[in-house]
């Protein structure tokens, strides 16, 4: 991706984009932090839809792996896997990492309502989200790269009962 090709796509002269972007990682940073800030509504959106705390994990964790489907383009983008921030765009690692902070707040006090409710044993709510965002994260990847593999209908339970620590299984 270029500045350039950029322009041409919103239909601007190329100069235009200058007082914009400074260059190529300037519009990337611009992607990464929209589509966090697009990640983080749709998961508001999904937990508060449901009431039940388990249900309502199940949701947030139904949208994440939703939102990666929809927008695989992007999702690479958030996740370095196009972009490398730090070492590209002169960000600092602080602020890559608080870029997802409020989708992670979301997974983790999800979580940490499942404890509260005995529906999770877990016993650091914040480190075990983390663990269910790896699984999630990781699955996310593979629908992405191998989307002709038969994926079980409940692949999403799978990975996130487990991770989650979830008892008492509804």
């Amino acid at each position: 991706m270029t500045l350039r090709a950029v322009a041409c796509r919103v239909g601007i002269a190329p100069p235009s984009i200058y007082p914009h972007f400074l260059d190529q990682s300037a519009i990337m940073l611009a992607v990464v932090r929209q589509s966090f800030a697009e990640l983080t509504h749709r998961l508001r959106a999904a937990a508060a839809a449901v009431v039940d705390p388990r249900q309502r994990l199940h949701a947030l964790c139904r949208a994440y792996l939703e939102y990666a489907q929809k927008y695989p383009q992007r999702y690479r983008v958030m996740f370095g896997d196009l972009w490398h921030p730090v070492v590209d765009g002169g960000v600092t690692p602080d602020e890559v990492t608080t870029m997802g902070a409020e989708a992670m707040r979301l997974l983790v006090d999800s979580l940490a309502a499942c404890v509260a409710s005995g529906h999770s044993a877990s016993r650091d709510p914040a480190v075990d989200a983390i663990a269910l965002w790896l699984g999630l994260h990781g699955l996310a990847h593979q629908r992405a790269v191998a989307s002709w593999y038969p994926w079980p209908a409940d692949i999403t339970q799978r990975v996130a009962i487990p991770l989650a620590r979830l008892v008492n299984a509804r």
